[in-house]
């Protein structure tokens, strides 16, 4: 097998990856993989608004209304009035929220971040400047993308 070969067989596995993730996380708590790392942002503190979930997702706020939107319709999260700041409102966690973050498989996005983690200071440079140039090859390097691990739109 050539280098050419092996190096899209190699990225034919991330997409693969990313894809049976995302049926699996459908197929246990019927969320996406976006909606269920706004939830989970959302757990972390059990509430946050909607431009915490922006800033942490990168993305921009009419993406996050979409996903809370969804969210909120699934039972998994509520939308309240700031008690301190009238003008601003929390988003919440609901039991149902918390029980589907318990049920879930183990995110994807976590297993990379965990073995990304344990990697020399070099060695996720070089990963960083390979993936990097693999965009650009791909001519995807002005793609607006979060950092979900993800194939779909979010």
């Amino acid at each position: 097998m050539d280098r050419v070969d092996a190096s899209l067989i190699a990225l034919r596995r991330i997409l693969r990856a990313t894809e049976l993730f995302g049926r699996e996380l459908a197929r246990s708590v019927g969320l996406t993989a976006p909606q269920f790392r706004a939830l989970q942002i959302v757990a972390a503190k059990d509430n946050c608004t909607a431009t915490e979930i922006a800033q942490r997702m990168r993305i921009s706020q009419a993406t996050v209304t979409a996903l809370v939107d969804k969210l909120v319709r699934q039972g998994m999260v509520v939308r309240e009035r700031s008690q301190t700041d009238r003008r601003q409102t929390n988003i919440v966690t609901t039991d149902r929220g918390r029980q589907a973050i318990a049920n879930a498989p183990d995110p994807l996005q976590q297993r990379f971040v965990r073995k990304f983690s344990t990697m020399e200071d070099w060695e996720q440079a070089a990963l960083i400047a390979a993936l990097e140039r693999v965009a650009a090859m791909l001519d995807a390097e002005d793609l607006d993308a979060a950092p979900v691990l993800d194939t779909g739109e979010i």
